[in-house]
């Protein structure tokens, strides 16, 4: 192995795990306030819906938010079915059920 992969490893590794790593050591003993664990709660949701965003409202590479992008016709009902059940199985299947059904349709 060449020098450069081993270091490129190396790198993206500290850049991948320093960032998780030195919270946990730092934080490991201390009791965060109230206001900062709800807070942080959002994170994840936060992330997911930035992800998803541009792929949902983006149909042929063109922003579009009405009844004419699949995505959005298909993450209706994901999102109803995730809000009322909470359940991350049921939306995972519903998801690609609708997006199925209406790929096929489309």
């Amino acid at each position: 192995m060449r020098w450069e992969v081993a270091a490129a490893i190396v790198g993206m590794t500290l850049v991948t795990y320093l960032p998780r790593a030195i919270p946990l050591v730092v934080l490991k003993d201390r009791r965060l306030p109230r206001f900062m664990v709800l807070w942080l709660q959002f994170i994840p949701v936060a992330i997911l819906a930035a992800l998803l965003a541009p792929s949902l409202l983006q149909n042929g590479g063109e922003w579009s938010f009405g009844w004419q992008n699949p995505f959005v016709v298909a993450a209706i009902p994901t999102i109803l079915v995730a809000a009322k059940t909470r359940s991350l199985m049921l939306t995972t299947f519903v998801g690609i059920g609708m997006a199925m059904i209406i790929n096929h349709l489309w």
